[in-house]
């Protein structure tokens, strides 16, 4: 437990790697200068913030590789916990159809942890960097709302919000989801946009009849990372069912995606949330493209030179 009394859990969500990476998840690529994954990185971000325990969503087929080449190394460090996410397990009552070939989305995945999260948590992708600021941030906000007085029925939430520009790719175009803020720093909505491009610098999205739009490059975006209650389970508990209840039967059953931004935003709507956008300026990085490998290594890279890092995260 952490020196504030309150503890916390960072929840990767991972189900999806093995997918991205080819068969099992031998083939994740290196990025720093000691064999370290991006995964690596985040969680040496988060024990350095205060988090006490990783909790990592990850297929059950991935359990022995993953153990081996992630988990051991972790466990030595912090307390950490497996939960699984399969397309099978659903609320009493439902059956996945047949034919669906992949999980319902990132929603499902952190239902996952419901009955083995049981303290605030902070959520992110497995295969993306965040920077440390986020991190201490997030941990810091779940620690002062776990000790404030109970909010009634309305669900207090955060999420990091990134500078657009710090999060395009320059190989191609990234789906973000831009975020309108107010002047006391709550979410009122986010809005997923597709093929946001840099062009001679710039932010852009496409427009109509082959016109591009600007886009101003310190918008605020989502980047999937966020901090969360643990009643936040029941909720997705509820809404899965209901989820469910809409999508099978349908032409959507075999695609439907449960997904965080998605809940968060309809919870925005109906005034059962709150959601402090905790602002950062620290780079994101990702492999949205294989291209973008070389670039993200040197950016650990540089990282590590300017002594953010140790050149070696884990003895």
């Amino acid at each position: 437990m952490s020196k504030s009394g309150v503890s916390t859990s960072l929840v990767i969500m991972a189900a999806g790697i093995g997918s991205r990476f080819g068969q099992g998840i031998k083939q994740l690529t290196s990025f720093g200068p000691s064999g370290e994954i991006i995964m690596d990185y985040s969680i040496y971000d988060a024990v350095q913030a205060g988090f006490d325990r990783i909790v990592f969503v990850i297929r059950r087929d991935l359990e022995k590789d993953f153990r081996e080449i992630i988990g051991s190394r972790i466990e030595k460090y912090i307390d950490t916990a497996y939960v699984f996410q399969e397309k099978e397990n659903l609320p009493e009552g439902y059956t996945c159809p047949a034919d669906r070939k992949k999980p319902w989305g990132t929603g499902q995945a952190i239902l996952a942890c419901r009955g083995v999260v049981k303290e605030p948590f902070c959520v992110i992708n497995a295969d993306d960097y965040y920077g440390k600021k986020a991190f201490k941030d997030i941990h810091d906000w779940l620690v002062k709302e776990a000790e404030a007085p109970a909010g009634g029925d309305v669900h207090r939430i955060s999420m990091s919000g990134f500078i657009l520009d710090n999060t395009l790719s320059d190989n191609g175009g990234v789906t973000r989801g831009i975020c309108s803020v107010d002047a006391d720093g709550n979410l009122t909505g986010i809005n997923e946009t597709k093929n946001i491009t840099r062009r001679d610098g710039k932010a852009m999205i496409p427009g109509e009849s082959d016109t591009w739009n600007a886009v101003a490059s310190d918008t605020l975006v989502s980047m999937n990372m966020w901090g969360f209650q643990p009643e936040f389970l029941e909720v997705l508990q509820n809404g899965f069912a209901s989820f469910l209840q809409e999508n099978l039967g349908t032409e959507s059953e075999l695609t439907a995606e449960y997904l965080l931004p998605t809940i968060v935003d309809e919870m925005l709507k109906k005034g059962e949330a709150t959601v402090s956008v905790l602002p950062t300026d620290d780079r994101w990085f990702g492999v949205t493209y294989h291209e973008d490998i070389p670039s993200v290594q040197e950016s650990f890279k540089k990282l590590v030179e300017d002594g953010v890092y140790p050149a070696k995260l884990w003895n």
